[in-house]
């Protein structure tokens, strides 16, 4: 990057949180990144004595947020950068999977980072610059058996990013959301939280699917480092996207669904336009 920054990441145990703490850390930055726990900030710190900085914080305590982020402001300097990373995937067809999860899910992914939003924007928009990072997925624009909450919660935070990205504009503040394929982090892993199955009807069509993202798990295309590292650009970049996909894979079925959705939008433009007047 140009100049050194200021970064706050949220979740940067492991995946990709971690691997931008540590490529920003390389790269001369100083960076704040949340931890569950103290083994966990200890760990964190351990990476940079003198620019990583662990707090300890769950994006859904949704009334400790605004503390945490005034005492970074006056203890490690002003953010430049605010990472929206903390998040987690839900498995589960929808009839199977009780409301609970659904809420947890929505909490953790779109909650927990409009909170944080909500805490560094008075910052940034005093400051007149500043630049937010909402971590999404490829399933914010396709979809799939089985990952309803989960591309619900990121459908969601999709467009939540594009509106605020508008709103602060005016403010030298840019928003850009990045939707990563699949890449070797622990989603699929550890950190999916799996609904039992319930109702035989389904077997068919999502036992295959549930078996084979098991079997993938580790073995994805996309290298977090180097998802990492695109991430550094943009924040470097003067002019960045309001929506980046990172991955082949994200990139060839992202194409394909609005390819589709254009066709389908023809076929049924006559009756669109019925409805006028």
């Amino acid at each position: 990057m140009s100049s050194s920054k200021i970064l706050f990441i949220t979740g940067v145990s492991s995946g990709f949180g971690r691997a931008l703490a540590q490529e920003a850390l390389a790269s001369g930055h100083r960076v704040v990144g949340t931890v569950r726990g103290a083994e966990a900030k200890q760990s964190f710190e351990a990476l940079d004595a003198e620019r990583a900085f662990g707090r300890i914080l769950d994006v859904t305590d949704f009334d400790t947020i605004g503390g945490v982020i005034a005492e970074v402001e006056a203890n490690v300097g002003p953010l430049d950068v605010l990472v929206n990373n903390a998040g987690y995937g839900h498995e589960g067809v929808m009839e199977e999977s009780p409301l609970d999860e659904m809420r947890r899910q929505f909490n953790v992914n779109v909650f927990g980072a409009v909170a944080m939003m909500k805490a560094v924007l008075p910052y940034m928009r005093k400051r007149r610059c500043g630049h937010i990072l909402n971590i999404t997925s490829m399933g914010g624009f396709i979809t799939m058996p089985g990952i309803a909450y989960y591309c619900g919660s990121k459908f969601a935070l999709e467009g939540i990013s594009e509106v605020v990205g508008k709103e602060v504009k005016p403010f030298g503040i840019a928003v850009t959301a990045v939707a990563p394929g699949s890449f070797r982090t622990d989603w699929a892993g550890r950190s999916m939280i799996r609904t039992d199955r319930s109702i035989p009807d389904y077997d068919t069509l999502f036992d295959p699917i549930r078996q084979a993202r098991e079997e993938k798990s580790g073995k994805q295309l996309g290298d977090p480092v180097k998802a990492a590292r695109a991430m550094l650009a943009v924040i470097d970049s003067s002019t960045p996207p309001a929506h980046l996909l990172l991955g082949s894979d994200a990139l060839g079925l992202v194409r394909d669904r609005l390819t589709a959705f254009a066709a389908e939008i023809d076929e049924w433009e006559t009756v669109t336009r019925s409805t006028d007047g």
